[in-house]
Order: structure tokens, then sequence, then C-alpha cells
């Protein structure tokens, strides 16, 4: 099948490759791009392994082909934070609060989150629960995963940054802090 060209923003850069139509956008993004960091799990769109923000929305990967991503801005988790810079707060609250521990299904959850904290900089208990009630994780159980959200939300209400104008959520390369 032939290969078509594909161009889009991702972290702030903007790159180009090229896959058959039928390719999905996580295996674009992991094959062509070398973005290895968004994860494949059932490849269903059930587990969120491979949420991404797409336009700022979170979307599964998985389901959406790479042509559907034409000209669109991603963000990815290599965009929360420079390679050789701090954690971002979403980061370093999952680690802090043990929100982790196999780290599979690690990066769909940080992409929801970032979702979440620029929809809601305060979000309570049950809307967190009920936000991220599509990432499954079969490690941890999800109290830690709550209380990392929570005091990621408020690490970037500290930093002033909470909402969706807010720059430690916006994407590396907007001018926000790490970019």
């Amino acid at each position: 099948m032939a290969r078509r060209e594909i161009e889009l923003r991702v972290n702030g850069r903007s790159l180009r490759g090229s896959a058959e139509p039928r390719t999905t956008l996580a295996d674009f993004l992991r094959d062509e791009l070398g973005l290895t960091g968004t994860h494949l799990g059932c490849e269903h769109g059930v587990c969120g392994a491979c949420t991404i923000l797409l336009d700022g929305r979170s979307v599964r990967s998985c389901l959406l082909f790479a042509l559907q991503a034409q000209g669109s801005e991603l963000r990815t988790v290599e965009g929360l934070a420079d390679p050789d810079g701090p954690l971002h707060p979403i980061q370093e609250a999952f680690s802090e609060h043990h929100g982790l521990q196999c780290g599979f299904c690690t990066p769909g959850f940080l992409m929801s989150v970032c979702e979440l904290l620029a929809d809601d900089p305060d979000p309570g208990e049950q809307e967190i629960r009920a936000y991220l009630s599509g990432n499954l994780c079969r490690c941890t159980g999800y109290q830690n995963i709550v209380a990392a959200v929570q005091a990621a939300a408020g690490k970037l209400r500290e930093a002033g940054a909470g909402g969706p104008g807010g720059s430690r959520v916006a994407p590396r390369g907007t001018g926000g802090p790490g970019g």
C-alpha cells in the first residue's frame, strides 16, 4: 500500500513522516517519529495507555489513523518536561505520591491529567475518579493516583498555571516554562 506524507506539530516541533493509510497514530508516533513514550496496551481504546493530546483534547491514539492527525498539534508524554530539565509538576506529584508502579499506564494517565487540570484546576476526588475512569492501572489501585492528581493541582495552582492559559500545562515551545 502506498505511503502518504504526514506533517504535524508534536510537542511544539514541526515533524513529518510517512505512513500507510491504515497506520494508527500510536504506531506512527512510536515507529515513524521515535516517540515511544506513548504506550500501546489493549489497542481497542479501552485501557488509555496510548492517550495523547490532539489539539488540546485527550484522544486514544490507537483508535485514530495517523492521516487523521494531519496538520494537528499533538502533545505526548515526551512533551511534558525538557529532557534535561526538571519533571513537570504532574510527573513530580506522581513520583512523590507513588501514583505509579510498573509505569506502563503512566503516560496515558499523565496526559489525561494534563487535560483535566487545564479544564479544572481544582478538581474534587469524585471528579478526578470520573475523569480518569478511562485509564486503567493494574498495579497501584487508584488511591495514590488520585492523591497525585490533587497534589499536582496544588503545585500548578501555586505556580499560577492551573487554568487553560496556564503556562506549566501549556505544551513546550509555546512560551511556557520549559518551552
